[in-house]
């Protein structure tokens, strides 16, 4: 992929309010992640390359996300909290008149798909980053959420 075409989708992702973007063309995927890492990966092996733009974004992410975060309360239910990890919309199902992703009771294993966060007609499918049980959702279906908003918690 071309290096012009890279620093165009870059650019893209950090004035947007994504977080962010994979593209395939051919045998090419790129996925660029705010405040993370840039990978091209031809094939089936990923080169990841830092750039100092997304370097100083993670920065300004973090800081900025951390004061965001502690007006909210703690979830009356204990254990881990799956958090939104891009601002979009919040849907439990894979189309309206499928069955949710998940349910609460329901056992996942890390690296099951529990909901998809739709971010500009792009619909992104969010795993879990820990095994266990589902004890609660937190958002409802179709409902906009935040970066780093708490979506499930797992037990």
């Amino acid at each position: 992929m071309d290096l012009r075409k890279l620093k165009k989708l870059i650019d893209l992702v950090e004035e947007s309010g994504i977080g962010e973007l994979e593209i395939t063309e051919g045998e090419e995927k790129v996925r660029i992640v705010k405040g993370g890492v840039v990978s091209v990966s031809p094939g089936p092996a990923p080169t990841p390359a830092a750039t100092p733009a997304a370097a100083a974004s993670r920065s300004a992410t973090t800081t900025a996300a951390a004061p965001a975060a502690a007006p909210e309360a703690a979830p009356a239910v204990e254990g881990h909290v799956v958090k939104a990890p891009m601002v979009g919309t919040f849907y439990r199902s894979p189309s309206p008149d499928a069955k949710p992703f998940v349910e609460v009771g329901q056992a996942l294993k890390e690296g099951d798909v529990i909901c998809i966060i739709e971010a500009m007609k792009l619909m992104n499918e969010i795993d879990a980053d820990a095994a266990g049980t589902v004890k609660a959702i937190l958002v409802e279906n179709g409902q906009p959420v935040e970066y780093g908003q708490p979506l499930f918690i797992l037990g």
